[in-house]
């Protein structure tokens, strides 16, 4: 009795095994099917993770770049600043230099007015005209000594290399007879004329020089000579007045030395005026 049972119960066990392997075999189908699209979803988050490390690793590149002409442009922003600082400091310079300049020209003018206001006035001196120097520029055959015609005044240049030590300013050992020389010439033609002595330079000073400035030097070259004419020539103060006028009216260009050397002189100017008592 108990293996007819049996016997009864054995189908429906074998149903139920078949039925239980297929339910496995289902799930494993269906367990294969979930790994297989995890792995295609971790196959294209891997991709997505590479696509954002490589533009990662561009944007870091970019940010280095950025970073390095951040770094250029603020180091030539430093260098326009300091060149800037530096224009800026040499215009106030030069704006001081020329404000003494003018300050001093004055000075010099004013010295130059007074001077001729004083000889004018020693002795009741008049002036009246002259035209004796309608005749022409008397011929001086001294060595570096040259006359010419300016207008209704006659020019006798003295270039300064004959009289004068360019470092030094001081005379060269015949630089006043040179003066005294000319001045006994001119004193033969034009004893009573009314007379300017004119120191002109190059418009610059010679390094060593006492003087600072082309000015000075062109007044102590007209000075140095008025000092000449009034003490070794018979020229009379009252006839004579000086200037100095620096590199303002060159003869000729300054661009060779040759033209430099021309410039660097002291003119006796004679005027068509002449002094009387």
């Amino acid at each position: 009795m108990r293996h007819s049972a049996l016997a009864r119960w054995l189908p429906g066990i074998a149903l139920a095994a078949l039925a239980g392997a297929a339910g496995c075999a289902e799930n494993s189908l269906v367990l294969q099917g979930q790994a297989n699209r995890l792995q295609q979803q971790q196959l294209a988050m891997s991709r997505q993770l590479q696509e954002l490390q490589g533009r990662a690793a561009g944007l870091d590149r970019d940010n280095q770049e950025l970073g390095s002409l951040l770094a250029q442009a603020r180091q030539k922003n430093k260098l326009l600043e300091d060149q800037l600082n530096v224009t800026r400091d040499q215009l106030t310079s030069i704006a001081s230099q020329l404000a003494q300049l003018r300050e001093e020209k004055k000075a010099l003018e004013q010295k130059a007015q007074t001077l001729t206001a004083s000889l004018t006035r020693q002795g009741s001196v008049s002036i009246t005209p002259n035209n004796s120097l309608l005749e022409g520029p008397p011929t001086i055959d001294l060595p570096g000594v040259q006359t010419r015609r300016d207008g209704d005044v006659v020019r006798v240049e003295l270039a300064a290399s004959a009289l004068f030590d360019e470092a030094t300013g001081q005379w060269r050992p015949n630089g006043p007879k040179l003066v005294a020389d000319v001045a006994a010439q001119l004193y033969r033609l034009y004893p009573s004329q009314r007379i300017g002595v004119e120191g002109h330079t190059d418009g610059a000073v010679a390094a060593g020089s006492q003087w600072r400035l082309p000015h000075q030097l062109s007044t102590s070259w007209a000075m140095a000579v008025y000092d000449v004419l009034i003490t070794q020539s018979r020229f009379q103060p009252r006839q004579l007045f000086v200037a100095g006028h620096g590199g303002n009216h060159p003869i000729v260009s300054n661009a060779t030395p040759a033209g430099r050397q021309r410039n660097r002189r002291v003119e006796l100017v004679i005027y068509p005026d002449r002094i009387t008592p």
